[in-house]
């Protein structure tokens, strides 16, 4: 147990709303789970799910946002599980949060033993890892590579794993690099329509890094693209837009359906 203890930091973010235990090591959480929350249109009395929960900062974000608001956090590494409803304890919000180790790559049977249905969920919110190991240095990390890096077609099978999780008209939300964009919206066609994409730059004049992206199951709507989120001004301080989301749990357009 001393060993554990000294392996975890424990953390606050969304300006101390929210307090999260993580490994010392390994991915640390970011900016992008936070901005995945602030994307998610949950309402009170829905469930949520997180694939690739990690230690669940997403989620409980959420969580922490709309009360009322069931959220099971699905994560691979049982050890990062077992701290994610850690922290679901630690926040006050374990009476509604659960989390769950489980390849997303799993058949529906072995989610549906764990708790997880098909069309169960009306809001699937996740961060898939984004590196091609084919085209890009990976971390020698375990963890950070499970984190940041998976083949092309892992994004498909996210995608497809949460059109099945998700009720008719559910809302799936990820995040994802912004030169990913058109693999995003491809993934995305055969379940899932409406798809809203909001772009984030790190300053003004700088292409985007990052995008947000909503989309409904069953819907033939068209692609909608949003006015982007800037983090940072010239100055490399940041934007009154990007403090209200990042510190103060302010939601983004994509929050309002």
């Amino acid at each position: 147990m001393p060993d554990r203890e000294a392996a975890l930091s424990e953390d606050a973010v969304l300006g101390g709303m929210l307090r999260l235990r993580q490994p010392r090591r390994g991915h640390r959480i970011g900016h992008d789970a936070i901005l995945l929350a602030a994307a998610c249109p949950a309402r009170p009395g829905e469930n949520a799910v997180e694939l690739g929960a990690g230690v669940g900062a997403a989620g409980l974000a959420l969580a922490r946002r709309v009360d009322g608001l069931a959220v099971t956090l699905v994560e691979i590494d049982p050890e990062l599980a077992a701290i994610a409803a850690e922290n679901a304890r630690i926040n006050g919000v374990d009476d509604r949060v659960r989390a769950v180790a489980l390849d997303i790559a799993a058949p529906a049977r072995v989610f549906a033993a764990a708790g997880v249905r098909p069309e169960s969920a009306m809001r699937v919110l996740m961060n898939p890892p984004f590196h091609d190991p084919a085209r890009q240095r990976v971390s020698p990390d375990r963890r950070r590579r499970l984190a940041h890096a998976a083949s092309r077609e892992t994004l498909a099978l996210w995608i497809k794993a949460a059109a099945r999780l998700l009720r008719p008209r559910g809302t799936l939300t990820l995040i994802w690099r912004a030169d990913g964009l058109g693999e995003v919206l491809q993934a995305l066609a055969p379940d899932l329509g409406a798809a809203t994409v909001l772009p984030v730059h790190p300053k003004p004049e700088a292409p985007a890094i990052r995008i947000l992206a909503r989309a409904t199951k069953g819907s033939r709507a068209p692609l909608a693209l949003m006015p982007g989120l800037v983090l940072a001004d010239e100055a490399g301080r940041p934007t009154p837009a990007a403090e209200a989301v990042l510190r103060e749990g302010a939601t983004l357009p994509l929050a309002k359906l």
